[in-house]
């Protein structure tokens, strides 16, 4: 499974931007999708993953402001990033796998930061 994250960037404090991650070389849907940041200095860290039947994990620190979503059939998975901070600066990874957690496969990381 290759996955491909876009729509990283430079976003100004209380920002959005979306990400994007298409999943390529499997012929069916994966189970969970989601998406994991390491920000400089700092443990890699989960932030949102979302599976086929609809279930949805946080971290408490996006809960509220982050959504993720999912296509399913496109093996594609989306987040939302709303009145995003500076702590949220990070290389966010796209990930997929047979458990909630999804860290069997991984993306090649897309920037995201957040500055005024």
């Amino acid at each position: 499974v290759q996955l491909q994250a876009s729509g990283g960037g430079l976003v100004q404090p209380g920002g959005s931007l979306r990400l994007s991650c298409a999943a390529s070389g499997s012929s069916f849907n994966i189970p969970v999708m989601g998406w994991y940041r390491q920000a400089p200095g700092k443990q890699r860290e989960l932030v949102a993953t979302a599976s086929t039947t609809g279930t949805k994990n946080y971290a408490d620190s996006v809960k509220g402001r982050f959504t993720i979503s999912r296509d399913n059939a496109a093996n594609t998975v989306y987040l939302q990033m709303n009145s995003l901070e500076p702590e949220d600066t990070a290389v966010y990874y796209c990930t997929a796998g047979s458990k909630w957690y999804a860290r069997d496969f991984w993306g090649q990381g897309t920037q995201v930061t957040v500055s005024s």
